[in-house]
């Protein structure tokens, strides 16, 4: 289930969280010289292990875990994510291709 609503800049964001209930979000980018979208994890929760605990970062460090796609890359990914919703695959299979000859 995805809660939609502006950010603190009134750009749409849809904030939900995946299977393994970590919070992610999809959100409309403020980018002025193209249309681009930011999806992805918003707080990566770094664990050392195993066995696996919490890892506090230092201070200087920077993680980068959420994608900053444009209209182009969209168009890209879209066909794997329609295939993974009707077939549960991503790619078509090999026995897929030699039964449609």
């Amino acid at each position: 289930m995805m809660e939609t609503k502006p950010n603190h800049r009134g750009f749409e964001l849809g904030e939900f969280v995946d299977e393994y209930g970590i919070k992610c979000s999809i959100q409309k980018s403020s980018l002025a010289t193209d249309d681009c979208i930011w999806l992805g994890v918003d707080d990566p929760q770094p664990q050392q292990g195993p066995p696996w605990k919490p890892y506090r970062l230092p201070a200087n460090v920077v993680m980068h875990t959420r994608m900053h796609l444009t209209r182009d890359q969209v168009a890209a990914l879209l066909p794997l994510l329609h295939r993974f919703v009707q077939t549960g695959e991503l790619y078509e299979r090999a026995d897929e291709v030699n039964n449609g000859d």
